[in-house]
C-alpha cells in the first residue's frame, strides 16, 4: 500500500516495479543536494552570490590554496565509473550504473561524513576517462573509481594518480583488500597463529584478487598464490598479462603450479573474488582450523554450510550470514581521513593503516562469528579516519 501512495502507478509501470520495495525506495533517485547556508534576503543572497562571492573568488584567484576553505572542495568525493563491472552484472553502461554510484555516494555521508556526487561517463576508453577525471578534478577533493573492468582499472588508476595530486582510489581493489586484510588478521588471532604462518589461496586474479595478494604480502602472509581460470599463476606459465605477470613476481613463493584445487592442499587460507565454484572435495584438504572467506555475492564460491565442516573461521561477502567482508567497512574512513589531512594522495601505509584500525575495533570481541565488525559499528568510520589521517602524515603526503 505505501508503494501505491509513495509511487502512483503510471501505464508503463510493470508489476514488479510497482510492487516491489527496492523499485519503491529508489524512485526519483536516492540523493538531493541542499544548502548548507540559507538564502533568506536579499543580504543573504548578496553574501553566497554576487557580490559578496567575488571577494572570495578574488581571494582564491590569488592564493589557490584557499579554495579549500572557502568551498566544498575538501570534502567532497567524485564516484566516477564507466559501468563496465557492475556489481554482478558486468557491462551494463553508464546509465544503468547510476543506481550503484548513487548509492555509493549516500554510504560516503552515512558513514564517512563525506559528500560524494556520482559521475557516470559514456566512454569505455582508458585515455578518455583519464582526461575527463583530469578536467573534472579542480572540483573535489578525490576520486573514489567504481566498477570500471580490469585491466583498465588499473592502468587508470595509476595513470590518475600521476597526474593528480589529490587521492584516488580504485575501491574495488583497495576497499576489498583492506577490510579482506582487517578480517584475516582477527582470524589468524582468534586461532592462535600469525599471518606470517599462514599459507593463502586466492581465487581471482581481477581487481580484487590482485590488491588482496599486494595487501597481504605486504603485511606480512607467510605466502599466498593466486588462481585464475587457468589454475595457479606462475612465473613459468606462458600466457600472462603484463597484470598477472606483475603478480606471479611477488606471490607463490612455494613455486606451486597446476590447479586451484591442488594449491588448495594444505592451505590455511580461502579467499574467493572470482564467482567461481570450489568442489568440497578440495575444500576438504585444506589444512586444520583453516579459514575461508568466500566473497562472491550473492553466491560464495563455498557455500558457508559446506564451509563450516571444515573452517574455523567463514566469511562471506553477503549481509545475511556472519563475517560480512564488506568496502563500507573501509571507504567512507579512508577518504574521510585523507580529506582531513588533505593528503596528496593514498599511501600503501594508509591502507595497511585503515586495516590495523578496523581489525582493533572488534579485537576484545573474538569469536569464529566476529572477526571483522558490522557496517552500523559506530567505532569503525572514526577509527578508521583517524588511523589513516595519522598515516599520512607520517607517510609526508598530509598538507596539514
Amino acid at each position: 500500500m505505501a508503494a501505491e501512495i509513495i509511487n502512483p502507478r503510471s501505464d508503463s509501470a510493470t508489476d514488479e516495479e510497482f510492487f516491489d520495495p527496492a523499485f519503491a525506495l529508489h524512485r526519483g533517485g536516492k540523493m538531493a543536494i541542499r544548502a548548507t547556508v540559507p538564502i533568506r534576503d536579499s543580504d543573504d543572497l548578496s553574501l553566497a552570490y554576487t557580490p559578496g562571492v567575488a571577494k572570495v573568488c578574488s581571494a582564491i584567484a590569488e592564493q589557490p590554496d584557499l579554495v579549500h576553505d572557502y568551498t566544498w572542495k575538501s570534502q567532497v568525493v567524485a564516484v566516477v565509473t564507466d559501468g563496465t563491472a557492475v556489481l554482478g552484472l558486468g557491462d551494463i553502461g553508464p546509465e544503468a550504473s547510476l543506481p550503484v554510484m548513487e548509492g555509493k555516494a549516500i554510504l560516503f555521508k552515512q558513514f564517512g561524513g563525506v559528500d560524494a556526487i556520482p559521475l557516470a561517463l559514456a566512454t569505455t576508453d582508458v585515455d578518455e576517462i583519464i582526461e575527463t577525471v583530469v578536467r573534472l578534478a579542480p572540483s573535489f577533493g578525490g576520486v573514489n573509481l567504481e566498477d570500471i573492468s580490469a585491466p583498465r582499472c588499473f592502468e587508470i588508476e595509476r595513470r590518475l594518480q600521476e597526474r593528480l595530486d589529490i587521492p584516488v582510489f580504485h575501491d574495488d581493489q583497495h576497499g576489498t583488500a583492506v577490510v579482506t586484510l582487517a578480517a584475516l588478521r582477527n582470524a589468524a588471532q582468534f586461532t592462535g597463529r600469525s599471518l606470517g604462518q599462514l599459507r593463502a589461496v586466492i581465487s581471482g586474479a581481477g581487481a580484487a584478487g590482485v590488491a588482496i595478494a599486494k595487501i597481504l604480502v605486504e603485511a606480512g602472509i607467510g605466502d599466498v598464490a593466486v588462481c585464475d581460470r587457468k589454475g595457479i599463476v606462475h612465473p613459468d606459465r606462458q600466457d600472462l598479462t603484463e597484470v598477472k605477470r606483475y603478480l606471479a613476481g611477488f606471490t607463490n613463493k612455494a613455486g606451486l603450479a597446476g590447479s586451484l584445487e591442488s594449491a588448495l592442499d594444505g592451505a590455511d587460507v580461502f579467499i574467493g573474488v572470482s564467482g567461481g565454484t570450489v568442489a568440497e572435495s578440495a575444500v576438504a584438504t585444506m589444512a586444520k582450523d583453516a579459514l575461508i572467506f568466500a566473497m562472491a555475492n550473492p553466491t560464495p564460491e563455498i557455500h558457508p554450510e559446506v564451509a563450516r565442516k571444515y573452517a574455523a573461521v567463514v566469511a562471506t561477502g553477503r549481509s545475511d550470514y556472519p563475517n560480512q567482508i564488506n568496502n563500507v567497512l573501509a571507504f567512507p574512513g579512508i577518504f574521510a581521513g585523507a580529506l582531513q589531512v588533505r593528503a596528496s594522495r593514498i599511501t600503501e601505509g594508509m591502507k595497511l593503516a585503515a586495516a590495523e584500525a578496523l581489525a582493533a575495533v572488534v579485537a576484545d570481541e573474538l569469536s569464529a562469528e566476529c572477526v571483522i565488525p558490522s557496517p552500523f559499528d559506530e567505532r569503525v568510520a572514526p577509527a578508521v579516519t583517524q588511523a589513516v589521517a595519522a598515516a599520512a602524515r607520517a607517510e609526508g603526503v598530509a598538507r596539514r
